[in-house]
Formats: structure tokens, sequence, C-alpha cells
């Protein structure tokens, strides 16, 4: 009896591994019919690698089952318990498959990456999470396709077990030994991944030279499992030392102490200068991506208001957010420290929390922070309340606006409301306000929409330019209206002319620049951290057009500089208004970037990018202006060895920062 149950039991397992290898293939298939650039094409490397991945997790599957069947733990083809228990778990198998990729397609959509570990992290706002996936996505129209595909798979796997057990015995002893052990061997070589040294890692789907082309051959098993094991954060303080010399000159530590590590500077405040206390508008804005643009002459115009706005003003054409994510950008306004945490964020990880701001330095000034929704989103109020003395923080509940989707009132009515509050301060004031409608489900109210144009471009067009839809598109323009709107009310207010306006994107947005920019921000995605800076205030600043590389760290320091206010700066911003003029050096011209999602850091010079592979030890160096594949070469190893202390630096200090950063109590 041993010998048939073996036996059918094998043909179960290639049965089943080729069900679920066709499922996956196919599901890998739609993604690319769904997500394909139209920039792009040659994606069989990308299948093949990807079948390569599928079938890692298919083999695990059913390694499981061999060894049972090896064990004599369970005979499904000789006791009605064993049968229940492998119809049971290849079904779990299949209902986990459609799981993973119905949120793993959603989030591609959401953020153009594959799903991840960091997803788990809008479990802790379920709330909030539940409700923008209900306004996101066609949620009835899913659990439909969900019932669908489970009685697929409940009724497939019935029958591929009835199939197998109708499958001819072999008896041989020699036969099912043979059997077992290549079955095992190639169970193995699937799982490895390659017959070599080293194991198929997430990370060399990379190596294929796209994103996209990287993402298609990834499934979500891969991805997630890949990137769970590096949620933890910590720091090295050797490290932090090490570079300690280094960045410390780069940010000018008027006292430099390598034993305490100081990093303080303190703004010296100009007596000559009358200031009149001047009044400061921080505006962080959603996913304001620079190629999207106008400012960079994106051909679809979509912010042409506020590209005359920067011709107003000083902006920066090269600022970039250190890391991605709304939580992220914020953190290193906020704090002034990159967030280089390998899993959720800074912000959500109660050890960190604490931690001195440039905020709580200014003094005799009304704080405040307008948000359209929750600030329980990603534990944002702690870090906003817990470290920024007597903030008034405005959240959904305390406006006379309706909210119009999840993430609360409309941006148009937050600058509104925002407006009606400060215009009536007699004190100074320091106000961040955060938009959100330039995200999904890209929400435009019905009373504003007479206001904007509303494209409607065919998809090879909004594909070329960096869109993928014509609602994302929309959205750019319906934020471009909201920030017209908010500049001509304040413009009619008393305290226009004695304000500095900041406006800065939280994070860029992964995606193809095309023709617009080299290749090196496409392929080494820096289209994910640029973003506009402008500094607006017409009564104090000459309009300039900056091309320094500058970061969302620099932001606060800056301003205090502008105001000329006295503050003890203690983490990685600089005073962009006080950089050395050096026009040909990467030294005081760069900024440092992270990508958690990929482990990489990268430092964004003058001339040139360069990129380490935290997990590969590997390291490139891209043109920043042409698309020249020799430019490391070009560059020279005394430029390389520089960027790479640099990004090595900056890491490890930051790493450091985030738990030496507490405020005074």
């Amino acid at each position: 009896m041993a010998k048939i149950i073996q036996s059918r039991l094998i043909r179960w397992m290639l049965l089943s591994g080729c069900f679920f290898l066709a499922i996956m293939s196919l599901l890998r298939l739609v993604f690319h019919l769904l997500f394909k650039p139209a920039s792009e094409n040659g994606f069989l490397s990308s299948f093949w690698m990807g079948f390569r991945y599928d079938a890692r997790v298919v083999c695990i599957f059913l390694l499981i089952v061999l060894l049972g069947g090896i064990a004599y733990l369970f005979r499904p083809f000789a006791s009605k318990v064993s049968k229940r228990v492998l119809l049971i778990y290849s079904r779990l198998f299949g209902i986990l498959i459609i799981f993973f990729y119905t949120f793993d397609f959603g989030n591609f959509a959401y953020l153009r990456q594959r799903m991840n570990a960091s997803l788990l992290s809008y479990a802790e706002e379920g709330a909030i999470s539940a409700r923008m996936l209900w306004e996101t996505y066609p949620v009835i129209k899913i659990m439909i396709g969900w019932i669908l595909a489970f009685l697929f798979i409940f009724y497939a796997t019935r029958y591929i077990y009835k199939l197998a057990g109708k499958a001819p015995e072999f008896a041989p002893k020699r036969n099912r030994v043979i059997t077992y052990f290549v079955s095992f061997l190639l169970f193995g070589i699937a799982i490895f991944g390659r017959v070599s040294k080293f194991p198929l890692r997430w990370s060399d789907a990379y190596r294929l030279n796209s994103d996209y082309k990287a993402s298609l051959a990834l499934n979500p098993f891969q991805s997630f499992v890949s990137s769970i094991k590096f949620r933890g954060s910590s720091y090295d303080e050797a490290s932090a030392r090490k570079y300690y010399g280094l960045i410390a000159k780069e940010l000018g530590v008027e006292q430099p102490d390598s034993t305490n590590l100081n990093y303080l500077r303190g703004n010296k405040v100009n007596d000559s200068i009358p200031t009149g206390q001047p009044n400061i508008v921080l505006v962080i804005c959603e996913s304001f991506s620079a190629y999207k643009s106008s400012m960079w002459g994106n051909p679809l115009n979509t912010t042409p208001y506020f590209n005359e706005l920067c011709k107003q003003g000083v902006f920066y054409k090269n600022c970039f957010s250190p890391a991605y994510g709304t939580a992220r950008g914020v953190w290193a306004l906020i704090t002034g420290i990159p967030d280089v945490t390998d899993f959720k964020t800074a912000s959500r990880n109660p050890n960190l929390v604490d931690q001195h701001t440039i905020l709580n330095d200014i003094k005799g000034y009304e704080k405040y922070y307008f948000i359209g929704g929750s600030a329980s989103w990603a534990n944002i109020r702690g870090v906003l309340t817990g470290n920024i003395k007597d903030l008034h923080l405005y959240e959904q509940e305390d406006y006379h606006s309706p909210a119009v989707d999840v993430w609360g009132i409309s941006d148009k009515d937050l600058f509104m409301e925002a407006n009606e509050v400060i215009k009536k301060q007699a004190n100074p004031f320091f106000a961040i306000i955060q938009t959100a409608d330039n995200h999904r489900p890209y929400t435009i109210p019905k009373e504003d929409r007479p206001f904007i144009k509303l494209s409607n471009y065919p998809k090879d067009t909004l594909s070329k330019y960096g869109f993928w839809t014509n609602e994302e598109l929309n959205a750019y323009t319906y934020m471009d209206y909201t920030y017209k709107v908010f500049i001509e009310a304040a413009r009619k207010e008393k305290y226009f002319d004695n304000t500095i306006f900041v406006f800065v994107g939280d994070h860029g947005i992964r995606g193809v620049a095309a023709d617009m920019f080299p290749k090196v921000w496409t392929e080494q995605s820096l289209t994910l951290w640029h973003v506009p800076l402008l500094f607006y205030a017409p009564s104090r600043l000459q309009p300039a057009v900056v091309e320094r590389k500058v970061s969302q760290v620099d932001i606060m320091p800056s301003i205090a500089s502008l105001a000329n206010l006295p503050v003890n700066n203690t983490t990685l911003g600089r005073n962009i208004f006080a950089i050395p003029s050096i026009s040909d050096s990467t030294s005081h011209n760069h900024a440092f970037v992270f990508d958690f999602d990929k482990s990489l850091i990268g430092l964004v010079g003058n001339k040139y990018y360069y990129e380490y592979d935290l997990k590969t030890k590997q390291e490139g160096v891209y043109s920043l202006f042409n698309n020249n594949p020799a430019a490391k070469e070009e560059a020279g190893e005394t430029l390389v060895s520089e960027m790479r202390n640099l990004a090595f630096g900056y890491y490890e200090t930051s790493r450091f920062m985030l738990f030496h950063n507490k405020k005074k109590k």
C-alpha cells in the first residue's frame, strides 16, 4: 500500500506544482498588461526570472508535503483525515496567492512598487487604511472576484486530487527511492534559485537595469519575505565616529568634538538686519514630483501657476527628499535627520519619537500645523505635539469644511481654513500646511471642477510624460489650482508682506522621466526623491534659480537664517543660503538619499550620482547630465571615493542621530 501511496503523492505534487505555477505566471502576465510602460520593451528576461521566483514559492509549498510523505506523517490517498489535511493545505495556499496578489496589485497601482513588509504599517491605522481602500478601489468587485477565485481553487484542487488518485501505480522500491531523491533535489535547486554558490536573491531582479522589469520579475511572496527581516532599526556608533570628521566639516560644526560626537551649530543673529520677526508658512506638498511638473518643462504643463510663482522667488531646482514616503518626508523636515529606518518609519518607533527640532528653538512665535485629515496617521501627532511646545494642531474635526475623502477636507478648503486662522494672529507665526489631494483617490471636489481644465490624454501620451492615469494628471492640475487660491487669498491679508512662504514636495514618485531627464533619473529612481523647493517672499527675496543640490533636512535651518532667528542645529540640515560657493566640487553641493525598499544609499553630487547596495555591496556611478555608460571612469577614483565616504558618512550619522537627538527636558 505504501508503494501506491507514495507514487500517487508524487503525481499529485507534479500536477499541483504545475497548476500553481500556471496561476502565478498568469498573474504576472496580467500585471504586465496592466502596468507596462509604453517606453520599455524586451521582457523575456523578467518573465524567466519571475518564473524562478515563483518556482521557489511553489516548491517550498510542495517540499512540506514531500517531507510529510517521506516520514509517513500523513497518507492522503489512504486516509480520509490525511486527504482532508492535504486539500485544506493546498486550498489555503491558493487562497494565500489570491490575497497576496490582490494587495500586491493594489500596492503597485498606489505606490508603483511591489508589496513588501512595509505594508504591515498600514495595519496600525486600520480604520484610515480601510476607508482609503474603500474610496480608492472597487472593493465590492474585488470581493466578488475573491469569491469566484476561491471557488475555482476549491474545485480545481479537488479535481487534481482525483486525477492523481486515478494514476496507475508503480511498485518497485528502487523507482520510489529514485523518484523521491530526484524530487528532493529538484525542489532544493528551485528553492535555492540557481546551481551556484549563492542563492537567487530579490536584489537580483534589479540587475535587469529597469525598475519596471525588476518589479515584473518579483512576486509578492519574494518581496514580502525578503523585506520583513530588515524591519529593525539600529545604529553603529563606531561607524558614526569613523565619519565624524568628514561630516562635521561638511556641516560647519564650530567646535568639533569626536569624543562626544558634537554636531551643534548655532544660527548667529545679525543685529544689523531689521527683521520685524517675519511670519513663516511652510507648505508640505503631497507627491510633488519634479519631473511631472511644469518647472522642468513637462509638455503636459501640469503646474503653470506654480511655475510662474517660482520665477518670483528663490527656486531650488535640485532639492531631494532623503527617503520616499510622506511620513519620512515630514520627519526629515521637522527633525533635520533622514529617516533611514529599514522598516516602517521613524515616526512609528516609540524609541525615536523624542527629537530636538529647530521649531522648538524659535521663541515668540505661535506655531501651527494644519492637516486636512487625522494626524494619528503614522504617529505624526506624537512627533509634532511631543516635540513642538505649544503647537496648535488643526485636524479634520477642527474645520468647518466637510471631508471629501479619507484624507479629510480638500486642499483648497485646507488652505482657506488655515488662512482664516493665521490672518487673525497678532503675534508672529510659523504655520505648516500639509496637503493631501495629489494622492489616491485623487478627489477633486465638484465645486472646484469648473475652475480647472480636466485632461483626457491617451495612455501612451501619459506614460511618455510620467503619468499613469488621467486622474493622476488632473490631481496635479488641481494641486496647482489650490496654490493659486491660497496665494491670491494671502495677498489680500496684512500678514502677506511680512511672510516667508516655503513650498516643498514631501517626496517624488518612482516613474519614467523619459526624454525630460537622462536615464539615471528613471533607472536609478532619482524621480523618487527629486522635488521642487521654493522660498517665496516678494518683499524680502530677489528672484533666483539655484542649481545647487540641497535636501529637505536643510529647510528648517535655512528658514531660521532667512528670518534671522537664533536657533540650535544639532542634526544634518545646512543653511543653504550660507553654503560656500563652490561650483565644480561635490563638497557642499550634494544631497544624501536612501531607498529602504531596495536597501540602497546614494549621494546626488554636482555632476554624478553615487549608489551603493547595502546587501550586495555593489556600487555604481552615473552621470546626471548624459547617458555615458563609463561615468565611473570619467569621474575618477578620487571623486568616487569622496562620494562614497560622504554617502556612508551621512548614512551612519543619520542612524546614530535618530537615537541621539533627544530634546532637552
